[in-house]
């Protein structure tokens, strides 16, 4: 077994449905555990890992998972559709696959249940989600992950992509507002009604943050990855954009460490760091990206040395355990009782750094998982 497979073992040993040691929120917060995107991640990148290497432990680690969230009538332990929150729906990519495998109708139901928060969610006046209840008229570019992906995947099986359009006009209202062609990187968030205390003239946030542009370049290559065969408009508009992004975060791989920094267009201003989950998003979109045709095959090798300068910056062993470092722990705009989450330098350099978070060992994984694609297709 290698490092890394031996580091997933530990964390599945030291985790229960209901103590998951990656969701270090929880953890800090002393909250109970419910349904959430940060265990999604997590299951979808131990699923990834059952694809790929075919173990059923970790298949049958992700169902037990799911299981003790998911009852029969298919509501979940935690999930409350009135809260309208984007990041609720992401975990839900895994129930496609559970499903398939197990055969059990909880999962179907479940994914129904998800799928009716997608048809209820309120959105701004150009048709895109809010990003959730709390954050009224707000688009951030996590939601396009947290929601698009699971959202194409659900119209494309059961709907026979009936709702492209409406998923390609997001992704259109997204690179409208929110692309900025000073850095060629996209802003954090967007305000429609441009009211947001940390909003600007133009309605978005001050900065790009880079695990904010890790989930919507991760966003680009899983949508595109769900598409019908026959939806070649859609397509190509997402691999335009796709193609884009990738050439645009380029010179922001720093080129000693190389990684990208928690404010990607700031490398080396103090306070800044190379940080783990956006550059684990980015590499995975790379290698990805690449290997099914969305990028130029020039970015693989891209995407493999920006997880390989992960490994040998944050990757560590102590008392015989391994750790992943370097992960910021949550950033965010808002809401109005939170002024603090300002979308300045500042605000995303005083977020907490911690290790193991499923929101940068699951991109992690993710990345390695796609490595473990190529081998097998080479």
């Amino acid at each position: 077994m290698n490092t890394i497979e031996r580091f997933v073992e530990r964390i599945m040993a030291e985790s229960t449905p209901d103590k998951p040691l990656w969701n270090i929120e929880k953890v800090l917060q002393g909250k109970i555990n419910g349904w959430n995107y940060i265990d999604g991640c997590m299951m979808a990148a131990l699923l990834n890992l059952y694809k790929m290497t075919g173990q059923q432990r970790y298949f049958d680690f992700v169902e037990n998972f799911l299981s003790f969230y998911v009852r029969e009538d298919g509501s979940m332990l935690g999930f409350k559709e009135e809260d309208y929150n984007l990041d609720n729906i992401c975990e839900g990519r895994v129930l496609f696959d559970v499903y398939r495998i197990s055969g059990k109708e909880k999962y179907r139901k479940a994914l129904d249940v998800l799928y009716g928060q997608i048809l209820r969610q309120p959105r701004t006046w150009e048709g895109n989600f809010w990003h959730k209840a709390i954050y009224p008229n707000q688009v951030w570019l996590d939601g396009l992950y947290m929601a698009q992906v699971f959202y194409s995947r659900y119209t494309t099986e059961f709907e026979a992509g009936k709702n492209y359009e409406d998923i390609l006009n997001q992704f259109r209202v997204v690179r409208q507002r929110m692309f900025d062609a000073e850095t060629g990187l996209y802003r954090h968030g967007y305000d429609a009604s441009g009211v947001a205390f940390w909003a600007q003239e133009n309605g978005c946030s001050r900065n790009p943050w880079l695990r904010s542009l890790g989930w919507f370049s991760a966003a680009l290559v899983d949508v595109t990855e769900n598409l019908s065969a026959d939806a070649t408009q859609m397509r190509q508009e997402l691999r335009t954009m796709a193609g884009e992004l990738a050439q645009n975060l380029l010179p922001y791989i720093d080129a000693e460490t190389g990684m990208l920094w928690q404010v990607p267009n700031q490398p080396g201003r103090d306070g800044n760091y190379p940080e783990t989950s956006g550059s684990a998003m980015v590499a995975y979109f790379y290698i990805k990206g690449a290997r099914l045709g969305i990028l130029d095959a020039s970015f693989g090798p891209r995407g493999k040395a920006i997880f390989q300068a992960i490994c040998d910056r944050y990757l560590t062993e102590t008392d015989g355990k391994l750790n992943l470092g370097g992960i910021c722990l949550v950033a965010g705009l808002g809401p109005e009782n939170n002024r603090r989450r300002d979308g300045t330098y500042e605000y995303y350099i005083s977020e907490p750094v911690v290790e193991n978070d499923a929101k940068g060992l699951a991109p992690f994984l993710m990345c390695y998982t796609e490595l473990l694609q190529l081998e097998k297709e080479n």
